[in-house]
Parts: structure tokens; C-alpha cells; sequence
């Protein structure tokens, strides 16, 4: 009998060994190849949030006065915008709109964005409800011209209407630009504010000591499901599977967690969009890398500062704005942790010797290298979504999976090389990492 045991534990501990020096290999992908899941089912909104409502960011500049005007600067406060209220809002050529567009300046009421694109919201009755559509026309910010704008082709669900005039703002956009309406169906304020992040804040305003959900606070998973709620696309649960996927479900299926509060488990609301890795689809390529903006949280999960708990807001600061992502300039934000000679930083003693780039150059900034742009805002904008997937794209696996040059590391800088040469030049420095690719589209059978 005792001669059983010791077998029976002797390959479980083959087992677990095998497991553990394979785990660097099978967890960049397991979430997401195995059943979609974001965090435990832990629900740690404070009690005294369960029964209070939204009233706005007005009320909570009264006592937070330096973090309002500091969010009044940032992109989240201008993601939406009230045309009647503030006319500069809107940065589109309006004199240069196409005569087949199905909307007018007069006829908007609320901006959709500013820094990289914008669109229109036009009141418009839809299924006998009071509603908003977009404007078949959005303004591309960076090259200062109109282009078509379909909302199907921009959105997952395959159930959408092609026809604009059909397509809802309230089922696609309003549950992340406006404040309140993911947890209500209410418009509470137009943009992302401080209930959007914090939780409806009524019991709070009536007495401060009663507590708000603070995500700097909180353990990690619920931290960085504040930024998932919208900066991770979804699938509906209701639309799980393929079965349900029709056109009479289409009304039903929502782009945002419906009915998500800060501090709830958010997959009990959404399932992020499924990825496989050598298939590309809407929105990555087959390398996991992002195709669209507002995937940071699809790409991130795959990531191993993510299972050992690193959050959006140690990088990125909601409240203070230096630059459009919010953090730290140059290498700061990973060099905090990740310092030159320490444990899990670059092993060399000068900047140079590990990026082989001189250390004031722009090939020597972290995120060039870890974090190439791969999204794009629209499909006539230029790359300029960085990928949170922090793994060093190659031009090896740039040509294997049959993504733009531009996507990887190398080429974005490197114009004038080819992918073959790039990729030599990478071999010929002798990184270990380098020499272990591995490129399933290659390596088939």
C-alpha cells in the first residue's frame, strides 16, 4: 500500500514540475483559450452604494475640487459633448460634408469624441423608443476628413441593421460615454465622470463618511475592471452562444457591461471578445495583437503583470493629465519597477547595451519596443493604438501572420529595411528570447 502512495506522489510531482516550467508558455493565452474569465465572482461595491443614485460631477466638485479640475482637462471629461452648450465642441469641416450624408450640424446634438475621430448623435425615434443614431459620416481628426462610418462594421454583432437610422446609440456607445447609463439606461452626464469609476455617489454627498468604491483601494481584479467596463470588447452573455447570435436578439445585445457598477464582478455582465491565437479576426490580428481601439483590456489579461496583480492605475492616472494616455513621460512608469540590473529588469548595466539603441533615442523608449502601435482608431487612420499585450513583436512573426509591417517593433522606425534583415539584425544581437520564436503559421505540418 505505502508503495502506491509513493508512486501516486511521485507522478503527481512529475506532473505539477511539468506544469510549473510550462506555465510562461500556456498563461499569455490560457484565459482566453479556455472559458473568457476576468476575475473571481467577488462583489465588494460598499453596501451603502447598493441603494444610492447619481447626481453628478457638480456635486462632487464641492469637496474634490483639485481632482475635478483636473479631470475637466482630461479626454474622459470630452468624450461626449453637449453641442448647444459649448459650439466648439465640434472640430469637423462641416462646409466639406458629403451631399449623401443623412445628417446635418443642426441636426446634432452631442459630439462623439475629438482627439482622434468624432461623431454626430442624432435624435432619432428607433423600435418606438426616444433614442439617438450616429451620422453616417465621422470626422477622422488626424486626417482632417470625412469618411463613411457604418456602425456594423465597427461593432462585433453581426445581428446589427446596416441601416444607420436603425442603429441605437443607446445599444452601442451610451453605456461607456455617458455617466449613469450602463447601471440605469439613463443619460445621468454626458461623459466618462466620477461616478462612472467611483459609483453612484448620493448617500456620499448626503454624508462624505459613508464610503465610495476606490479603486486604489481595492484588490486588483476589481481595479482594473473599472478601466475593462469599457476599454475591453465584449460579448453579451446574453448573446454566448452562436445559436443565439439573431437578428430578432439584435435589440437586446448591448456593447458595454449592462447594468455594471464599480466594485461588482464584471463577468457576471460581459465576456471579452474571444481570441484564438493564429486566427485573425475584427478585432486582433493572430498574434493577440489589438486591430481596434478600446482593446487594452483583451490584450492586458493575456499578460503576466496582470496575473501578478499590476493595475491599470499604476501606470496610468485618471485624475492628472500630462499626455493623452495619462502617465508618466518616457521610461518612468516602467522603470519604477523594472530597473536597469535588477531582477525582473533589463539584466545589462546601461540603457544602451539592452536596447542597443542610444539611451536618449526614441528606439530607447520602453513602449517602442513592448508596446508597438498595432490599433487603429479607423480603418483610414494611422497606427496609433499601442498594443498592452508588453511582448516584443518581431518581424518574423509580422510576416507569419500576415500583419501590416508597420505593427511590429522594427519596421515602425525602420522604414527603409526589410522584414528579413530587421529580423537578422535582432539574431545577430544574440537575445536567448530571440532565438525561441515561435510561429505556428510556420510551423504546420
Amino acid at each position: 500500500m505505502k508503495r502506491i502512495f509513493i508512486i501516486i506522489f511521485l507522478l503527481l510531482s512529475l506532473v505539477a514540475t511539468i506544469i510549473w516550467f510550462n506555465l510562461p508558455k500556456i498563461t499569455p493565452y490560457y484565459i482566453q483559450l479556455t472559458k473568457p474569465r476576468i476575475g473571481l465572482n467577488l462583489d465588494i461595491q460598499p453596501q451603502v452604494q447598493k441603494e444610492a443614485h447619481f447626481v453628478g460631477s457638480s456635486k462632487c466638485i464641492e469637496c474634490h475640487e483639485e481632482e475635478h479640475t483636473q479631470w475637466k482637462h482630461s479626454m474622459h471629461s470630452k468624450i461626449i459633448q453637449d453641442i448647444g452648450e459649448n459650439p466648439d465642441a465640434v472640430v469637423a469641416d462641416f462646409s466639406k460634408l458629403p451631399k449623401n450624408a443623412d445628417f446635418t450640424l443642426a441636426q446634432a446634438v452631442y459630439t462623439v469624441g475629438s482627439k482622434f475621430k468624432q461623431r454626430y448623435m442624432i435624435p432619432a425615434k428607433i423600435n418606438g423608443k426616444e433614442d439617438f443614431r450616429l451620422g453616417n459620416y465621422q470626422w477622422n481628426v488626424q486626417t482632417k476628413k470625412w469618411q463613411d462610418f457604418k456602425p456594423y462594421k465597427y461593432w462585433y454583432h453581426d445581428a446589427y441593421p446596416h441601416d444607420n437610422k436603425q442603429f441605437p446609440t443607446s445599444n452601442t456607445c451610451d453605456g461607456c460615454h455617458f455617466t449613469g447609463f450602463m447601471a440605469t439606461g439613463k443619460r445621468v452626464e454626458p461623459a466618462i465622470s466620477c461616478e462612472a469609476c467611483h459609483g453612484p455617489a448620493s448617500n456620499h454627498v448626503k454624508d462624505p463618511k459613508s464610503k465610495m468604491f476606490k479603486a486604489s483601494l481595492s484588490d486588483p481584479i476589481r481595479t482594473n475592471e473599472v478601466c475593462f467596463q469599457c476599454h475591453m470588447r465584449n460579448r453579451d452573455k446574453r448573446m454566448e452562444t452562436e445559436h443565439k447570435r439573431g437578428k430578432d436578439l439584435w435589440m437586446d445585445a448591448k456593447d458595454y457591461p449592462d447594468g455594471y457598477v464599480p466594485g461588482k464582478p464584471l463577468i457576471s455582465y460581459k465576456l471579452p471578445a474571444p481570441f484564438a491565437l493564429g486566427a485573425e479576426t475584427k478585432e486582433f490580428w493572430a498574434n493577440g495583437a489589438a486591430k481596434k481601439n478600446r482593446t487594452q483590456g483583451n490584450e492586458y489579461i493575456h499578460d503576466r503583470m496582470y496575473q501578478h496583480g499590476i493595475t491599470c492605475i499604476n501606470c496610468h492616472n485618471p485624475h492628472k493629465l500630462s499626455n493623452t494616455a495619462q502617465k508618466p513621460e518616457g521610461n518612468d512608469a516602467c522603470m519604477k519597477c523594472h530597473a536597469l540590473g535588477s531582477i525582473i529588469g533589463p539584466h545589462q548595466d546601461t540603457l544602451e547595451q539592452h536596447t542597443h539603441h542610444k539611451a536618449d533615442s526614441k528606439g530607447s523608449l520602453c513602449i517602442e519596443c513592448h508596446m508597438p502601435k498595432t490599433a487603429k482608431h479607423t480603418d483610414e487612420s494611422p497606427f496609433t493604438v499601442r498594443s498592452h499585450l508588453f511582448s516584443f513583436t518581431y518581424p518574423a512573426q509580422t510576416k507569419a501572420y500576415g500583419m501590416p509591417p508597420e505593427t511590429n517593433a522594427c519596421y515602425a522606425c525602420h522604414k527603409d529595411k526589410t522584414l528579413g534583415s530587421l529580423q537578422n539584425n535582432l539574431q545577430a544581437w544574440g537575445r536567448l528570447e530571440w532565438e525561441k520564436l515561435e510561429l505556428p503559421s510556420l510551423n504546420k505540418k
